[in-house]
Protein backbone atom coordinates (compact mmCIF):
# COMPACT_ATOMS: atom_id res chain seq x y z
CA UNK A 1 0.00 0.00 0.00
CA UNK A 2 1.09 3.73 -0.59
CA UNK A 3 0.42 6.76 1.66
CA UNK A 4 -2.88 8.04 -0.10
CA UNK A 5 -4.60 11.58 0.28
CA UNK A 6 -8.77 10.69 0.51
CA UNK A 7 -10.81 13.77 0.57
CA UNK A 8 -13.19 13.94 3.51
CA UNK A 9 -15.62 16.47 4.86
CA UNK A 10 -15.96 17.47 8.19
CA UNK A 11 -19.44 15.74 8.75
CA UNK A 12 -18.10 12.21 7.51
CA UNK A 13 -17.07 9.65 10.05
CA UNK A 14 -14.18 9.94 11.32
CA UNK A 15 -12.57 5.87 10.85
CA UNK A 16 -9.58 6.76 12.72
CA UNK A 17 -8.06 6.46 16.99
CA UNK A 18 -4.56 6.80 18.14
CA UNK A 19 -3.91 5.03 21.21
CA UNK A 20 -1.05 3.54 23.18
CA UNK A 21 -2.51 -0.03 22.37
CA UNK A 22 -2.19 0.70 18.71
CA UNK A 23 1.29 -1.51 17.63
CA UNK A 24 2.32 1.55 15.54
CA UNK A 25 1.96 4.09 19.20
CA UNK A 26 4.93 6.98 18.22
CA UNK A 27 5.92 5.57 15.11
CA UNK A 28 4.32 9.13 13.41
CA UNK A 29 6.97 10.56 15.89
CA UNK A 30 10.05 9.64 14.30
CA UNK A 31 11.53 10.30 10.94
CA UNK A 32 10.38 13.73 11.07
CA UNK A 33 11.13 16.99 8.89
CA UNK A 34 7.98 18.45 10.41
CA UNK A 35 7.53 22.62 10.53
CA UNK A 36 6.71 24.09 13.34
CA UNK A 37 4.26 27.59 12.78
CA UNK A 38 4.83 30.63 15.22
CA UNK A 39 1.91 29.55 17.56
CA UNK A 40 3.46 25.96 17.77
CA UNK A 41 6.52 27.58 19.15
CA UNK A 42 4.71 30.30 21.21
CA UNK A 43 3.01 27.07 23.13
CA UNK A 44 5.63 24.82 23.12
CA UNK A 45 7.94 27.27 24.75
CA UNK A 46 5.85 28.48 27.40
CA UNK A 47 5.64 24.58 28.09
CA UNK A 48 8.99 24.39 29.14
CA UNK A 49 9.67 27.88 31.04
CA UNK A 50 12.47 28.87 28.26
CA UNK A 51 12.26 31.49 26.11
CA UNK A 52 11.81 31.45 22.40
CA UNK A 53 15.32 32.25 21.68
CA UNK A 54 16.43 29.47 23.72
CA UNK A 55 13.60 26.94 22.43
CA UNK A 56 15.14 28.00 18.62
CA UNK A 57 18.68 27.34 19.51
CA UNK A 58 17.81 24.17 21.06
CA UNK A 59 15.26 21.79 19.64
CA UNK A 60 15.16 23.51 15.88
CA UNK A 61 16.97 24.28 12.49
CA UNK A 62 16.02 27.68 10.52
CA UNK A 63 16.10 27.40 6.44
CA UNK A 64 14.66 29.72 4.16
CA UNK A 65 12.00 28.94 1.67
CA UNK A 66 14.21 28.75 -2.02
CA UNK A 67 11.95 31.35 -4.28
CA UNK A 68 10.69 32.99 -1.18
CA UNK A 69 13.03 33.58 1.37
CA UNK A 70 10.79 33.35 3.98
CA UNK A 71 12.23 31.82 7.01
CA UNK A 72 11.01 27.71 7.72
CA UNK A 73 11.67 26.31 11.58
CA UNK A 74 11.93 22.80 11.83
CA UNK A 75 13.12 20.47 14.51
CA UNK A 76 16.43 19.84 14.95
CA UNK A 77 17.16 16.74 13.16
CA UNK A 78 19.32 14.13 15.30
CA UNK A 79 20.29 10.88 12.93
CA UNK A 80 21.21 9.10 16.22
CA UNK A 81 17.46 8.68 17.75
CA UNK A 82 15.68 8.32 13.72
CA UNK A 83 14.93 12.07 13.70
CA UNK A 84 12.31 11.26 16.16
CA UNK A 85 10.74 14.31 17.93
CA UNK A 86 12.88 15.62 20.67
CA UNK A 87 9.08 15.44 22.92
CA UNK A 88 8.72 11.58 22.24
CA UNK A 89 9.21 9.36 25.03
CA UNK A 90 7.97 5.73 25.26
CA UNK A 91 4.74 6.78 27.10
CA UNK A 92 3.79 9.13 24.41
CA UNK A 93 4.25 12.94 24.15
CA UNK A 94 5.78 14.90 26.89
CA UNK A 95 4.41 18.31 25.47
CA UNK A 96 1.02 16.47 24.76
CA UNK A 97 -1.31 19.68 26.12
CA UNK A 98 0.62 21.97 23.85
CA UNK A 99 1.98 19.74 21.24
CA UNK A 100 2.02 21.49 17.02
CA UNK A 101 -0.94 22.04 15.25
CA UNK A 102 -0.30 19.20 12.86
CA UNK A 103 0.28 16.85 15.50
CA UNK A 104 -2.85 17.59 16.69
CA UNK A 105 -4.37 17.15 12.98
CA UNK A 106 -2.65 14.11 11.82
CA UNK A 107 -3.81 12.16 9.85
CA UNK A 108 -5.50 14.84 8.26
CA UNK A 109 -4.45 17.23 6.05
CA UNK A 110 -6.43 21.08 5.97
CA UNK A 111 -6.17 23.30 3.05
CA UNK A 112 -7.92 26.59 2.87
CA UNK A 113 -9.47 29.34 0.74
CA UNK A 114 -10.49 32.64 2.01
CA UNK A 115 -12.82 35.27 0.25
CA UNK A 116 -11.31 38.34 -1.04
CA UNK A 117 -14.32 40.38 -0.58
CA UNK A 118 -15.62 38.92 3.13
CA UNK A 119 -12.61 37.17 4.31
CA UNK A 120 -14.59 34.74 5.44
CA UNK A 121 -12.42 30.70 4.95
CA UNK A 122 -13.30 28.02 3.88
CA UNK A 123 -11.90 24.65 5.04
CA UNK A 124 -10.62 21.53 3.33
CA UNK A 125 -9.90 18.14 4.14
CA UNK A 126 -7.88 15.08 3.27
CA UNK A 127 -7.21 11.63 4.92
CA UNK A 128 -3.56 11.05 4.63
CA UNK A 129 -3.27 7.09 4.84
CA UNK A 130 0.13 6.01 5.43
CA UNK A 131 1.98 2.58 5.97
CA UNK A 132 3.16 2.52 9.30
CA UNK A 133 -0.11 3.97 11.14
CA UNK A 134 -2.26 1.54 12.16
CA UNK A 135 -5.55 3.41 13.46
CA UNK A 136 -7.61 3.68 10.27
CA UNK A 137 -10.49 1.45 10.28
CA UNK A 138 -11.76 2.06 13.85
CA UNK A 139 -15.60 3.41 14.56
CA UNK A 140 -14.99 6.53 16.83
CA UNK A 141 -18.57 7.68 16.35
CA UNK A 142 -17.00 11.04 16.06
CA UNK A 143 -17.59 13.23 12.66
CA UNK A 144 -14.35 14.91 11.23
CA UNK A 145 -15.26 17.77 12.81
CA UNK A 146 -15.94 16.37 16.21
CA UNK A 147 -12.74 14.91 16.15
CA UNK A 148 -10.75 17.86 15.78
CA UNK A 149 -12.92 19.48 18.35
CA UNK A 150 -11.50 16.75 20.89
CA UNK A 151 -8.03 17.38 19.46
CA UNK A 152 -8.03 21.34 20.25
CA UNK A 153 -6.90 22.38 17.18
CA UNK A 154 -8.82 25.16 16.74
CA UNK A 155 -6.53 28.03 17.92
CA UNK A 156 -3.48 26.82 16.62
CA UNK A 157 -5.69 26.84 13.20
CA UNK A 158 -6.92 30.59 14.17
CA UNK A 159 -3.15 31.51 14.18
CA UNK A 160 -1.79 29.58 11.88
CA UNK A 161 -4.20 31.11 9.15
CA UNK A 162 -3.18 34.62 10.46
CA UNK A 163 0.22 33.27 9.20
CA UNK A 164 -1.34 31.57 5.97
CA UNK A 165 -2.80 35.30 5.21
CA UNK A 166 0.63 36.77 5.60
CA UNK A 167 2.35 34.95 3.39
CA UNK A 168 -0.45 35.21 0.36
CA UNK A 169 0.07 39.18 0.97
CA UNK A 170 3.99 38.59 0.90
CA UNK A 171 3.22 36.63 -2.46
CA UNK A 172 0.65 38.69 -3.72
CA UNK A 173 2.50 42.24 -2.90
CA UNK A 174 6.09 41.47 -3.13
CA UNK A 175 6.80 38.26 -5.31
CA UNK A 176 10.30 37.12 -5.37
CA UNK A 177 13.16 36.39 -2.54
CA UNK A 178 13.00 37.87 1.15
CA UNK A 179 16.46 39.28 1.50
CA UNK A 180 18.74 40.45 4.43
CA UNK A 181 17.05 42.50 6.83
CA UNK A 182 13.26 41.67 5.59
CA UNK A 183 13.51 37.92 6.70
CA UNK A 184 15.36 38.52 9.63
CA UNK A 185 12.19 40.80 10.48
CA UNK A 186 9.95 38.05 9.60
CA UNK A 187 12.01 35.48 11.89
CA UNK A 188 12.00 38.00 14.56
CA UNK A 189 8.45 39.36 15.09
CA UNK A 190 6.55 35.59 14.18
CA UNK A 191 9.14 33.51 15.73
CA UNK A 192 11.60 34.66 17.96
CA UNK A 193 8.85 36.60 20.16
CA UNK A 194 10.91 36.88 23.84
CA UNK A 195 13.34 38.61 21.62
CA UNK A 196 11.12 40.71 19.43
CA UNK A 197 9.49 41.74 23.29
CA UNK A 198 13.37 42.42 24.64
CA UNK A 199 13.84 44.80 21.20
CA UNK A 200 10.72 46.38 21.97
CA UNK A 201 11.41 47.06 25.77
CA UNK A 202 14.89 46.97 25.92
CA UNK A 203 16.31 48.83 22.82
CA UNK A 204 13.52 51.01 21.95
CA UNK A 205 12.56 48.75 18.46
CA UNK A 206 9.50 50.89 18.19
CA UNK A 207 9.96 54.40 19.90
CA UNK A 208 9.45 55.77 16.78
CA UNK A 209 5.74 54.69 16.28
CA UNK A 210 4.59 56.28 19.52
CA UNK A 211 2.25 53.48 20.80
CA UNK A 212 -0.17 54.19 23.20
CA UNK A 213 0.32 53.01 27.14
CA UNK A 214 -2.04 50.34 27.03
CA UNK A 215 -0.82 48.39 24.11
CA UNK A 216 2.75 48.30 25.35
CA UNK A 217 1.34 46.88 28.52
CA UNK A 218 -0.60 44.33 26.24
CA UNK A 219 2.84 43.65 24.35
CA UNK A 220 5.13 43.10 27.49
CA UNK A 221 2.57 40.63 28.97
CA UNK A 222 0.74 38.68 26.48
CA UNK A 223 2.54 36.56 24.24
CA UNK A 224 -0.47 36.02 21.70
CA UNK A 225 -1.12 39.90 21.65
CA UNK A 226 2.58 40.26 21.36
CA UNK A 227 2.74 37.45 17.86
CA UNK A 228 -0.38 39.00 16.56
CA UNK A 229 1.50 42.26 16.47
CA UNK A 230 4.26 41.28 14.85
CA UNK A 231 2.00 39.84 12.13
CA UNK A 232 1.08 43.55 11.87
CA UNK A 233 4.64 45.22 12.02
CA UNK A 234 5.77 42.58 9.29
CA UNK A 235 2.53 44.03 7.48
CA UNK A 236 4.10 47.50 7.97
CA UNK A 237 7.32 47.11 7.17
CA UNK A 238 7.63 44.81 4.14
CA UNK A 239 4.32 46.20 2.45
CA UNK A 240 3.90 49.49 3.93
CA UNK A 241 0.19 48.39 5.53
CA UNK A 242 -1.03 50.89 8.16
CA UNK A 243 -0.27 49.67 11.43
CA UNK A 244 -2.54 49.04 14.35
CA UNK A 245 -1.84 50.57 17.26
CA UNK A 246 -5.10 50.67 19.20
CA UNK A 247 -4.89 49.40 22.56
Amino acid sequence: MTDEMIPVHEKDSMPFECCSENKCFNECCRDLNQVLTPYDILRLKRNLGISSHLFLKKYTSLHYGPGSGLPIVTFKPNPATGNECPFVTPKGCSVYEDRPGSCRLYPLARAITRDRETGEIDEYFALIEEDHCLGFGKQTNLTVRQWMDGQEVGLHNLHNDKLMELISLKNKILPGKLEGAQSDQFYLALYDLDEFRRQIFDHNLLADLGLPGSLLESLKNDDEALMDFGIGWVKNMLFGLELDLKG
